[in-house]
């Protein structure tokens, strides 16, 4: 994992959505980046992770419907989609507890962690808001 990005995984794992902030003007960016509105302090020392709502919009989505391999034959169909959050970054990941045709664009969507303790990672998914 890149050592950049430890925080936002180490928050996914205790269920909190991390986002990386500008101390200085308040700008959100994902991944972690330097601010583009300014000049940057070094090592990234004008950013932190700081927590986000986990609320976004669907702005794009496809339907898989073909396993690309047989062992995951039984997760298709999934929706991958690409979501604004509120905050302004992008970000992509699987819709879930809705069927994959009732996924539109500008659906309304929360953060879902999904814990796989076989791997030791816990997932960000987002699921309709009701």
């Amino acid at each position: 994992m890149e050592e950049t990005l430890k925080p936002f995984w180490s928050g996914l794992q205790e269920h909190r959505f991390l986002l990386f902030r500008c101390n200085d003007c308040g700008a959100w960016y994902w991944p972690a980046a330097y601010c583009k509105n300014h000049r940057n302090k070094p090592f990234m020392g004008s950013l932190s992770w700081q927590e986000a709502s986990g609320r976004g919009k669907v702005i794009s989505f496809n339907i898989t419907r073909v396993a690309m391999r047989p062992a995951f034959k039984d997760d298709v169909p999934y929706v991958y989609a690409l979501i604004k959050l509120n905050e302004g970054p992008i970000i992509s990941s699987n819709i879930v507890g809705c069927d994959p045709e009732d996924v539109t664009i500008d659906m309304p969507v929360l953060v879902l962690y999904r814990d796989i303790p076989e791997i030791g990672m816990t997932l960000p998914y987002f699921e309709p808001v009701a």
